[in-house]
């Protein structure tokens, strides 16, 4: 892609074409939308002004809508007011306390830039709490050296990573007793592809105090989604530090690591500092997001528009039962599983004429600015990409 001035087409490495699309799509056709020009509600327009209605909602970063009026108004003020200076913003400590209003756990806040910084901080914190440095996770925590492994990470450490199987209480157990006291904690999302079971909740806060680790939970995908404090307030979990990121700024740049207050203590032992992380306009985004989120009970309008969503990606599953193995996910969260991965990629590609953007593979995302006419025209777009894909 030597053509290309962004090293690998762009700097979000899940909006590559090959990524949105599949591989075989080359960065120059014409056939689906690869850059943007604008956004608004549930709608994109692509650089040659074609439209479409989106369902990967910036990966999940945006819950009310694109450029929603109240939180660009409070984005709009706060560049107004200087946008980042040489104190310590009020406005930190006012989202802050919102935040222990609402999520009684984050007994105390840090503010980041984006959630793999968070869920790095996080284990940075259990790591000063524990004194130790092993880690077991289960999703995605970002793209920073403690959760990856191959080319240009040190293979010391990986080696302080493990995964763990979603809702596999058992397998859970045999590894966090395997760990013991090497073990500073678990991180997981409360949601992979399904909800938990009580079972693995419970395992993983059992056994995490037998062994005296931390049990951390990646609210950056559910947070202000699933429930206003995401999985931990849906699943009634127990955590020791949570992390915060996408839809708590409605897709401004923040996100947070906050728990019990002896565990924060912690940023007074180590170093955990960003230049931007207090700049004014992410802050004053979030103060008006989670005031929309509270106010207009915005999980449950998302559970509303995306359970009329999974429905119907239901029914197609079934009418198309060569093509379509299943639905996965929640109402708010969800998408379709293919008979084969090929498949998946010739459905995005050719529903993408038909005006609608959808992703292939977790997640397509629900918003407030989906309306039953969002829903229905996207469902009948994928059902004639499915007709189509049968005559081929």
């Amino acid at each position: 892609m030597a053509e290309w001035p962004v090293a690998g087409f762009t700097s979000t490495g899940s909006k590559r074409p090959e990524a949105l699309f599949g591989a075989d799509v080359a960065p120059a056709t014409g056939d689906v939308p690869i850059r943007m020009r604008r956004a608004s509600g549930c709608r994109v327009w692509s650089i040659d002004d074609r439209e479409y209605i989106d369902w990967i909602m910036a990966l999940g970063a945006v819950a009310l809508g694109y450029a929603h009026p109240e939180v660009n108004r409070a984005a709009c003020e706060a560049v107004g007011a200087g946008v980042v200076g040489p104190l310590a913003p009020a406005l930190e400590v006012e989202v802050a306390d919102t935040l222990r209003r609402l999520m009684p756990w984050m007994e105390q806040t840090r503010f980041l830039k984006s959630g793999a910084e968070a869920c790095a901080a996080a284990v940075r914190l259990a790591r000063v709490a524990t004194g130790r440095e092993l880690v077991l996770g289960c999703g995605y925590h970002g793209w920073l050296d403690w959760c990856q492994s191959g080319p240009g990470v040190p293979a010391a450490t990986s080696a302080l990573y493990g995964e763990l199987v979603f809702n596999d209480a058992d397998a859970a157990r045999g590894a966090i007793r395997a760990a013991g006291d090497r073990l500073a904690c678990v991180i997981t999302e409360p949601i992979v592809l399904v909800e938990p079971s009580r079972e693995w909740l419970d395992a993983l806060r059992e056994e995490t105090e037998r062994v005296g680790a931390l049990l951390v939970i990646d609210e950056i995908k559910t947070a202000g989604r699933i429930a206003v404090g995401g999985g931990t307030e849906r699943y009634r979990i127990l955590p020791d530090l949570v992390v915060l990121g996408k839809a708590i700024a409605n897709g401004f740049p923040l996100a947070a690591v906050g728990g019990r207050r002896e565990v924060m203590a912690g940023v007074s032992r180590t170093w955990i500092s960003s230049t931007l992380a207090t700049e004014y306009v992410s802050l004053a985004a979030a103060r008006a997001t989670l005031g929309v989120i509270e106010r207009e009970q915005v999980p449950a309008r998302l559970r509303a528009a995306g359970r009329r969503l999974l429905n119907g990606l239901a029914g197609l599953a079934a009418g198309h039962p060569e093509l379509v193995a299943g639905v996965a996910g929640i109402p708010e969260m969800c998408f379709l599983q293919f008979t084969d991965e090929r498949i998946g990629a010739a459905l995005v590609r050719d529903v993408a004429p038909r005006g609608v953007l959808f992703k292939r593979s977790a997640y397509n995302f629900a918003s407030v600015a989906h309306d039953e006419a969002a829903v229905d025209r996207t469902l009948a777009a994928l059902d004639e990409a499915l007709a189509a894909a049968l005559t081929r």
